[in-house]
């Protein structure tokens, strides 16, 4: 299967999981209601979620599929924070775009204070999703509750690097620059909080619902870094050599609004160097990540057959076999991923050339 037909296999799936998050359309809020589904169904890559899905897959065990609800809600929440930051960024305030995703967008399709509103609930309702679906799970299986220091450490992250310490804090530079020109630093500061923030994010989440310690968090988060730097910058060479109906929305818009892109810091030679040097990067960490991973299942596996061992001689000295050897005294090298999580591995691997080349 191509990274292209796993990524639409996957973004169903994705798609799929938001349907069950809908907010219920009725009541006097309504269109509220209609307007935050709007902007959270509009046609998109779904990139976020299913980092989230992958970096959960590449660090589990079996015994954290019993999270697979509480993952699902975690992905929906990416893609409304996601989606929450796109409501904003359209504003007449801010970029103003009348066209996302190649259609209206949502404050065009319904009113701007609608649209200001409609990102403003999907914000909350992003940590909502989480909180409700874990109760909800708890009170079906009580064992859940072991795992709620993972929940808590992931919804940390998504308010970290959804706020100001991430993606807000990007777009308040982002804002308060338009117009000026931007050192290298100040451009690369507003990448990485805008874009790459979430990517990360996506990332760390899934690993640490997956069980990942703190060495492979470090990896994949820099794998959602350079990715996410990767994506911006062949994202401005995009708005400049692509037309509106090939990337769905307005084209341009930020050399007409006198902002500074790695397009117009590098020209177009040195940015798709740019765009390659990143991805690269992002390989690396993975590959790194992927050796990390085996050291902790090392480690786990190991962990659990010297406990085995231990209870294995205890039996044999009280059964007066004292002298004899447990097999399990041996414990023996998980040398592989596990399928799923080797699937996961080349995936995340293409996901970065991929992205890289992208023509939308």
């Amino acid at each position: 299967m191509s990274i292209k037909e796993a990524l639409g296999k996957k973004k169903e799936a994705v798609e799929s999981i938001l349907q069950s998050f809908l907010a219920e359309e009725k009541g006097f809020d309504r269109t509220g209601r209609e307007a935050m589904n709007y902007s959270l169904m509009a046609p998109g890559k779904r990139i976020r979620p299913i980092l989230v899905g992958e970096a959960f897959s590449l660090c589990k065990g079996k015994e954290e599929e019993v999270l697979l609800p509480v993952l699902h809600s975690f992905m929906a929440a990416i893609e409304m924070i996601h989606s929450f930051s796109l409501c904003h960024d359209d504003l007449p305030a801010m970029d103003n775009d009348r066209v996302r995703r190649g259609q209206d967008s949502t404050w065009a399709h319904f009113t701007e204070a609608q649209g200001i509103l409609a990102g403003d609930a999907l914000s909350l309702y992003a940590f909502q999703a989480v909180l409700e679906t874990f109760q909800k799970e708890k009170r079906k299986n009580p064992l859940l509750s072991r795992y709620e220091g993972r929940v808590l450490s992931a919804l940390l992250v998504l308010s970290r690097e959804s706020g100001i310490d991430g993606m807000v804090g990007g777009q308040v530079v982002d804002l308060e620059k338009e117009g000026q020109p931007l050192s290298e630093e100040e451009l690369f500061f507003i990448m990485e909080k805008k874009t790459a923030a979430l990517l990360r994010a996506s990332l760390l989440i899934g690993a640490i619902l997956g069980g990942a310690g703190e060495k492979v968090q470090e990896e994949i988060a820099l794998y959602g870094e350079k990715l996410g730097l990767a994506f911006q910058i062949q994202d401005d060479i995009l708005d400049e050599i692509s037309t509106t109906e090939e990337l769905g929305k307005p084209v341009h818009s930020d050399t007409e609004e006198g902002k500074t892109t790695a397009y117009s810091l590098y020209g177009r030679e040195r940015a798709e160097e740019k765009v390659r040097e990143y991805t690269e990067d992002a390989i690396s960490a993975l590959k790194s990540l992927k050796e990390k991973v085996l050291v902790e299942v090392d480690h786990a596996f190991t962990t659990k057959d010297n406990a085995s061992a231990n209870r294995d001689n205890a039996e044999n000295t009280t059964l007066g076999n004292a002298g004899k050897k447990s097999e399990s005294i041996m414990p023996k090298r998980k040398s592989l991923l596990s399928k799923q999580a080797e699937e996961s591995y080349i995936f995340l691997k293409e996901l970065a050339v991929y992205l890289a080349s992208r023509k939308n």
